[in-house]
């Protein structure tokens, strides 16, 4: 029986419920900020409280979404936990998306409140009824209502099938799909990650992922909340800062780019890490040479993992056992995971590259308000379709060889090329245009784009058509580099061969070490 079974079977509804009979011991240290601040357990319920009664006169009620496009704070990462406890819905959105780009999450997801920085209230107000601001540092209307609210508060009966958050992730036509996750799928996932990572209360996990991402939101912070351990919170990722804070740590949950940019500090050494007892990467590829390279210089194999914004994490390479790089491991307990041809639906066997498809109690719910597109990615078996393709070895480790939907990983952030070329095609010099990911030493994959310019038109612009974009597009999806080229190369069907342009250029971005 695994931990999830036991808790489904002792009488514990729902996630707010799971974390509160798990507070073992209250006054424990749960987060330490790097802006000096430290919560124990009891006060970051408590905070929870406040911001729920806050939330509450602002007549959020069971069901209803609440949209947070702020900055990374303890406030920030509390709205979470106070939005389960009223049975309201998370919608996080990242910082760094345009006007434009919100205005797309506002009006699908219709949102009964915003919570936004200080700088974005009068903008985002004249979409929305309700309009609070959280800061950086832990001010705004949402920290001056709250102090006038109490921490005692009445939970919202939910259920392990009630939704809990609504994550959006790309799609194909270059319009965001949102991914309802439930109670259950959050708590299952926690509870498996806790036992098959060697979790416990001893443990302190260096958190500088961002929360706006099921990476640092749910996967590091649930898994640190349900086992009783503690955060090194840092708004951001800073070489010299997480190097400092190892012999305080145990743990450290990053993207390559954390450990390509930790591998070119002289600090690392087997001696700085020797407090550590475990490396996790994932949401990007790991190249295998990053992982040796880390290895000889910590002695430290790092476990990497294959995760989803619709599953959280569904395989892993074994806490204690073989971790094999370039590989995402082994499907995790009670999680089944499969390699099938991707037009019949049929598994395949080990060495085979194919779809590949989960089922367990971690994968969501449903898309949101899209049934169609809910059913097209199920098997009528119930397992999800992921779009990514790969094969099982003869051991049973999973290596991820491609996205059949052209996908690009960048720096742990999700870019469909579709919505790039979108805004590539607007202009007026370009007759079309094909974006892939290629190899880049810091990010994993870095955006490129490949454009045919009309004929007449002046000299093609790089640098300018990049800045333009810079202004339309979150800062990680503005491609890296825009080649011009006579034509792109295409099959007897017509389609573009982006499998040949990611050939071509795939060394155009491997020797650049940081974003531009």
């Amino acid at each position: 029986m695994t931990a999830w079974d036991e808790v489904k079977n002792s009488g514990i509804n729902n996630f707010p419920a799971l974390v509160r009979e798990r507070m073992q011991v209250p006054d424990a240290i749960f987060i330490r900020s790097d802006d000096g601040r430290e919560f124990t357990y009891e006060d970051y319920w408590s905070l929870s409280g406040h911001i729920a009664n806050a939330l509450a006169t602002q007549f959020v009620k069971a069901g209803d979404r609440v949209a947070v496009q702020v900055g990374k704070s303890v406030e920030a990462l509390a709205i979470f936990l106070a939005c389960a406890r009223l049975g309201a819905i998370f919608l996080p959105l990242n910082p760094a998306y345009t006007t434009t780009e919100v205005e797309y999450f506002i009006s699908d997801a219709e949102p009964s409140l915003i919570i936004c920085e200080p700088s974005k209230f009068e903008t985002l107000s004249k979409s929305a009824n309700a309009v609070l601001t959280l800061d950086a540092r832990g001010g705004g209307s949402l920290v001056e209502l709250l102090q006038s609210q109490p921490d005692a508060f009445a939970d919202a009966m939910t259920d392990w099938d009630d939704a809990i958050a609504l994550l959006y992730t790309s799609g194909t036509t270059g319009k965001s799909k949102g991914a309802l996750l439930t109670h259950g799928n959050l708590a299952s996932n926690a509870l498996t990650l806790i036992e098959a990572w060697g979790f416990s209360p001893d443990d302190v996990l260096i958190h500088a992922l961002p929360i706006y991402h099921t990476h640092g939101l749910f996967t590091a912070t649930n898994t640190v909340l349900l086992s009783g351990g503690s955060l090194l919170f840092r708004r951001k990722f800073e070489v010299d800062d997480v190097i400092a804070l190892f012999p305080q740590a145990t743990s450290l949950m990053g993207v390559p780019t954390f450990y390509t940019r930790l591998l070119g500090h002289s600090g690392l050494r087997r001696e700085s890490a020797k407090h550590m007892r475990l490396f996790i990467s994932g949401s990007a590829p790991l190249l295998a040479e990053t992982h040796r390279a880390f290895e000889e210089k910590t002695g430290h194999a790092i476990l990497e993992r294959f995760g989803m914004t619709e599953t959280n994490m569904n395989t892993s390479n074994p806490y204690r056992g073989e971790r094999r790089a370039g590989t995402v491991g082994l499907p995790l307990p009670g999680i089944e995971v499969r390699v099938s041809d991707p037009a019949s639906g049929a598994p395949l066997p080990a060495g085979q590259i194919g779809m590949i498809e989960v089922r367990g109690p971690n994968v969501f719910k449903s898309y949101w308000r899209n049934p169609t597109k809910t059913a097209e990615e199920f098997r009528p078996d119930g397992f999800f379709i992921t779009g990514d393709l790969g094969s099982f070895d003869g051991q049973g480790y999973l290596t991820i060889s491609g996205r059949g939907k052209d996908l690009v990983i960048t720096g742990g952030f999700n870019v469909y090329p579709k919505e790039i070329e979108m805004e590539i095609d607007r202009f007026p010099e370009v007759l079309e245009s094909a974006v892939i990911g290629v190899p880049h030493a810091d990010l994993g994959e870095g955006v490129t784009a490949v454009v045919v310019l009309k004929a007449g038109h002046p000299a093609f612009d790089e640098r300018g058509m990049i800045s333009e974009l810079q202004k339309r597009l979150a800062k990680f999806k503005v491609p890296k580099r825009i080649i011009a080229v006579p034509e792109l190369p295409r099959n007897a069907m017509g389609k573009v061969q982006k499998g040949l342009l990611r050939a071509t250029y795939a060394e155009l971005l491997k020797s650049q070490r940081f974003p531009v």
